[in-house]
């Protein structure tokens, strides 16, 4: 028995030690996620996410898909912007278009009846999703690839699972030493 618990003791101080490193490397990591992973979820009532501008419409014509993206590519090049349109969120229920560019945070929204620009704001909520997942560096340095994101990822995702499964090994090797010693001086 007592081998038994020499492997345990063994094995459990080298589990502490690797998963003190391993948090020590990762708690900036997991910090900065879990800051602006609550960020994310709070973007509505935290106004980092622009509101959605409220159209009346009189069961009036949408004007084509096509007048939006061009009144949003005139007004941000008069910006002196890249054009580059990311998406058109095209809501014809409730009378908006929200264009988001690729190289900027900048968000147009377009009254979908009569195609004018209607608010003009920036995407704070998607400067802090790019933050939350490391494309942020992927963004800054032009890389379409993702790589640093995937790298960021893995590597936080990784080594959450150590921490959390050594945790546990932390938590039940010292149960099963006690066990084996309440046992051995029966």
């Amino acid at each position: 028995m007592k081998i038994k618990i020499n492997k345990l003791a063994k094995s459990t101080r080298l589990y502490r030690k690797l998963h003190k490193t391993i948090a020590i490397v990762l708690v900036l990591f997991i910090l900065l996620i879990s800051i602006t992973g609550a960020l994310l979820a709070w973007k509505k009532e935290l106004y980092l996410q622009p509101p959605t501008s409220k159209i009346t419409h009189n069961n009036k014509t949408l004007v084509p898909l096509e007048k939006i993206e061009q009144n949003a590519i005139a007004y941000i090049d008069s910006l002196q912007l890249s054009t580059t349109i990311n998406r058109i969120d095209y809501r014809p229920t409730k009378g908006i278009a929200k264009v988001r560019f690729e190289d900027h945070f900048t968000e147009l929204q377009i009254n979908c009846y009569t195609g004018k620009i209607v608010s003009v704001k920036q995407r704070t909520d998607t400067i802090i999703e790019m933050i939350h997942d490391g494309s942020i560096l992927d963004f800054l340095i032009k890389n379409d690839a993702s790589v640093f994101k995937l790298f960021y990822s893995s590597i936080i995702a990784l080594g959450l699972i150590f921490i959390s499964v050594s945790g546990i090994i932390l938590w039940i090797n010292p149960k099963k030493i006690k066990k084996i010693k309440s046992t051995d001086n029966q």
